[in-house]
């Protein structure tokens, strides 16, 4: 695997270059090394040469930027796009004032446009800045990020004030001798503390439980608030707190892959548990679906970026993880000054270095 490395004061990451995926986020807090993202148990295994599973699946990590999300049936592409399966390159890789820059475009285009991704850290800060970009191309696409976290022993998720959850009209694994899923297909509730689940009950998305055994999607749209759009995600065995942050105007929806031991297939076998996707995104499920008609656009959201020949169409993304003295449930976060500060729940708060004017709109 060929990777790029790169580290600021107190941060590091890897990322995969046949692929796009970060391998590998580390964190210096405390005199503790936080990893906050995953990696799929089976990347190692001999068993990843299997032909049928994208590149993507095979080396499924961190983060990355799917485009479009889930399924490439406009332009032909495996699932999430030619972004989270195909190789990038290296265009710039240096240190800047304060920290450092690289810049990768992907070899392949995507609905004829360059995509160009920029990776900064910054000394002293816990969090890692994205930026991609969409120069050219032509039509429209839906576009999200990826990240994902793991939890040994479950945790609280706290977040941006949403309108709604809701679900699609179908399950991730509808058939009982694959896998298992929790929550009722379609479904929607405007209290995430309150989602209906499939046998008439209720699932708390505040909480991720330890010993769940089912594989669930779920879409949150934002409702209108000032700042950035988050997710705090309370690792109650790592005790530290994974935040996940973007811009409203340009992701308007964030989807939660719930990843609980849910799958009992090749490669998941049962054993890809206690992982959550925290996907902000400008899309519906799918690209053809992003593009027609879908509920998402009768609210009002939009679910695709419109690209054009000599145009460039750009957004940003941060994630990054802040050490928890003890498993608190987050309560709010408030980014000003230069600083992010995590209100829990038990009214103390943990606070790390943060640039709070890169989410803004210009």
């Amino acid at each position: 695997m060929e990777k790029l490395a790169i580290a600021a004061r107190g941060i590091a990451l890897e990322l995969d270059l046949s692929i796009g995926h970060i391998a590998d986020l580390v964190i210096e807090a405390e005199g503790r090394r936080l990893r906050p993202l995953h990696r799929a148990p089976w990347i190692d295994e001999a068993a990843t040469a299997v032909a049928d599973w994208s590149p993507g699946t095979k080396g499924l990590s961190g983060d990355f930027l799917c485009a479009p999300f889930s399924a490439s049936d406009v332009e032909p592409a495996p699932l999430h796009g030619w972004p989270a399966n195909s190789p990038w390159d290296v265009i710039e890789n240096a240190a800047m004032p304060g920290g450092w820059r690289a810049r990768l475009r992907l070899r392949r285009t995507v609905m004829g446009a360059t995509l160009e991704k920029v990776l900064i850290l910054r000394d002293g800060h816990p969090f890692l800045y994205q930026e991609h970009a969409f120069i050219g191309g032509e039509g429209e696409l839906s576009a999200a990020h990826h990240p994902m976290t793991a939890m040994r022993a479950g945790g609280r998720i706290a977040f941006s004030p949403k309108r709604l959850a809701m679900t699609p009209d179908a399950s991730l694994e509808p058939d009982p001798t694959r896998g298992r899923y929790a929550l009722a297909y379609p479904g929607r509730t405007e209290d995430l503390s309150r989602f209906p689940r499939a046998d008439g009950g209720s699932y708390d998305l505040t909480a991720y439980p330890a010993d769940g055994r089912e594989e669930d999607f779920v879409i949150l749209v934002e409702a209108p608030h000032d700042g950035p759009g988050w997710t705090a995600v309370a690792r109650e065995a790592e005790k530290d707190l994974f935040l996940v942050l973007k811009n409203p105007a340009e992701l308007p929806v964030t989807m939660l892959w719930l990843s609980n031991g849910g799958r009992d297939y090749a490669p998941w076998n049962g054993r890809h548990s206690g992982v959550l996707g925290v996907e902000d995104g400008r899309t519906a499920v799918g690209h053809a679906a992003s593009l027609g008609d879908n509920e998402l656009k009768r609210m009002g959201v939009p679910t695709a970026f419109r690209l054009s020949p000599g145009g460039a169409v750009r957004f940003r993304h941060v994630l990054g993880a802040l050490p928890l003295p003890a498993a608190a449930a987050p309560a709010d976060i408030l980014a000003a000054d230069g600083r992010i500060t995590a209100r829990l729940a038990d009214g103390t708060s943990v606070s790390g270095a943060f640039d709070d004017k890169f989410l803004a709109s210009e």
